[in-house]
């Protein structure tokens, strides 16, 4: 996966005993983290990241991937504050249309249809999720929560919450939209694009590179640093990144692309 809102795979490396997996730093930590800290985000803020995390699950199922455990612990924080979904322990594969039968994730955040286990489009479960990140962002705390895990899933099939009085009108127009138990009416991407509570921000949404069909950028000035400091091949870089390949020479043109862009340097 290629997606700025999406954590990116630099390299694998496997021996006798484990199996690394090489991903790009996030320096910010998790947007859990963040909240807490905060309290609570301020609707202007909250409305970028959410942009960003609407970007990023469209791309993933752009891809046929449905995450299935997005909360605010698997989304992190890059060096600019900006959305990276990781972990993808849960998520499976699907085609256009098929519905999932496995209910998994975290079940503050679960849908409702997951819950009753029913069959189950992985999109709408992922944007059921989102709304309950969003909720979670501007209010400070999760929308259903209950010891009781009967008491807790008979609040989330019945879209059971409260909505605090300092929440904008908008803001509480859109989780009531995006939480709504019925999966056939909750707010689609496209629904949730053209709110106003959403586009308080300029929305500035990259639809990242699909691997197969689009070209894959190298930067020119990278690998020219990569030959003067490192004396790597730059034929043999190049073809590499273009291929995204996992290997020790696109993992040294990634890190020292996001070494350079931290810096504000050849972006």
């Amino acid at each position: 996966m290629r997606h700025p809102h999406v954590v990116q795979l630099y390299e694998m490396i496997e021996n006798q005993d484990y199996l690394y997996l090489i991903m790009e730093y996030c320096s910010g930590g998790e947007l859990f983290q963040h909240i807490v800290k905060n309290r609570r985000l301020k609707e202007e803020e909250a409305a970028k990241m959410y942009q960003q995390l609407i970007s990023g699950i469209e791309y993933i199922h752009k891809l046929g991937i449905v995450h299935r455990d997005l909360k605010p612990e698997n989304l992190l924080l890059d060096h600019n504050n900006c959305i990276k979904i990781v972990d993808f322990g849960l998520s499976n594969l699907y085609k256009h249309g098929d519905r999932l039968k496995t209910a998994c994730g975290s079940p503050c955040y679960a849908a409702p249809e997951m819950i009753k286990g029913e069959r189950y489009l992985g999109l709408g479960a992922d944007i059921w999720s989102s709304g309950v990140i969003l909720y979670a962002m501007v209010c400070g705390y999760l929308p259903f929560e209950d010891q009781n895990t009967k008491k807790l899933y008979q609040k989330i099939l019945k879209a059971d919450y409260k909505l605090p009085s300092f929440l904008s009108d908008d803001a509480k127009d859109l989780i009531h939209l995006i939480l709504n138990p019925d999966p056939t009416k909750r707010f689609t991407i496209k629904d949730i694009r053209e709110h106003p509570w959403y586009n308080q921000v300029e929305p500035d949404e990259k639809k990242g590179i699909i691997v197969g069909r689009d070209q894959i950028p190298v930067n020119q000035k990278i690998m020219d640093l990569l030959k003067r400091d490192y004396g790597i091949e730059q034929s043999e870089c190049e073809a590499e990144v273009k291929k995204n390949k996992f290997s020790d020479l696109t993992t040294s043109y990634y890190l020292i692309s996001k070494r350079k862009e931290r810096a504000g340097i050849f972006r």
